[in-house]
């Protein structure tokens, strides 16, 4: 099992290629990809060293699966040359997301969509993967109408020079900026580019994604995505309005019970999930669930998840070994 990580030395790719080794992924092979100034320096991956490859060097190594984390214009012009190659791609960007002929996959949520003739499988936004590992399963049981959602997330999200960026804020050091004002104890309701209809990007993927993941669109969605000076992951306010009433303790116990989904909901013991104690953790944490008393069936949670793994890294490992598992490579 030959596997090759593209933009391995990015904020993403180096967290997958720790994802791998955590979970003891069965390669036989590691390929590292990055872009031409990198190549031939070394990473480090269970204690041994490997060279960074070219992206025409790795695509004539034709490895079983790609894990591509380098951006929307990179794997549009390169993830149809690894997939000409017999490589299955697994992209992390927003590059094939709204493609109809390409599945947007969340293990937890529609992997069984998947066959081996999906040679490129996109990985969903961060924000829409934590969220819809919790509706899935109270949309089987209730099914959702509409859905209201804000979410709060880390810089990390925006990447290396958004982290140095609150950093130096911190520190009172001038520097490169990733936002246009300042980070640091402030909040910019602002992520990726404003459309025409006010709305930004993140928005609109969160929309158009979570309908497509759930193959439903019947679900109404409307999001207000936000950019806070934090670090570990992102957490979302989430109100759902069902079709069918429900019982809050059984709300509790279908979510103790789903898959990837941890509860955190002590609120006498002041226990909610944090973005600090979702750093480094593949589960989707969720709290602070009551009841909405403005509308009847109505619900509110609270929703946190480290975007760099369950958000990216550890979703796009996940398909890998779910391909794995069903011999779909």
């Amino acid at each position: 099992m030959k596997v090759a990580v593209v933009g391995a030395t990015g904020l993403v790719g180096t967290v997958m290629l720790k994802v791998l080794e955590e979970r003891n992924f069965p390669l036989t092979e590691l390929i590292p990809v990055a872009s031409e100034k990198s190549v031939g320096k070394e990473i480090t991956f269970k204690g041994k060293k490997f060279p960074i490859v070219s992206m025409d060097t790795a695509i004539s190594m034709k490895p079983d699966i790609a894990l591509f984390s380098a951006g929307g214009s990179t794997s549009l012009e390169h993830a149809p040359r690894f997939k000409e190659a017999g490589t299955t791609v697994i992209d992390n960007s927003s590059a094939w997301r709204m493609d109809p002929t390409i599945k947007l996959v969340v293990p937890e949520v529609n992997a069984h969509e998947l066959s081996i003739d999906n040679k490129i499988i996109a990985n969903p936004n961060c924000s829409t993967i934590q969220m819809v590992v919790v509706l899935k399963p109270l949309h089987d049981k209730y099914k959702i109408k509409r859905v209201v959602v804000s979410t709060y997330q880390s810089v990390t999200g925006t990447g290396v020079k958004a982290v140095e960026q609150l950093m130096n804020e911190r520190k009172g050091i001038d520097g490169p900026k990733a936002y246009a004002y300042e980070i640091d104890l402030n909040v910019l309701p602002h992520i990726d580019v404003f459309t025409e209809n006010g709305y930004t990007k993140e928005e609109i993927k969160m929309i158009k994604e979570t309908n497509k993941i759930m193959s439903d669109d019947s679900i109404k969605v409307t999001a207000t995505t936000v950019r806070i000076p934090v670090m570990g992951g992102h957490s979302e306010s989430v109100n759902i309005e069902f079709e069918n009433d429900f019982d809050l303790a059984e709300v509790r116990s279908i979510l103790e019970k789903a898959p990837g989904v941890i509860v955190v909901d002590d609120v006498a013991n002041l226990k909610y999930p944090m973005p600090k104690d979702a750093h480094e953790k593949d589960e989707v944490f969720v709290g602070r669930i009551r009841r909405d008393d403005s509308v009847p069936k109505a619900l509110n949670l609270w929703i946190v998840a480290d975007n760099l793994r369950k958000g990216a890294a550890t979703n796009a490992v996940q398909i890998a070994e779910y391909l794995i598992q069903k011999e779909l490579v």
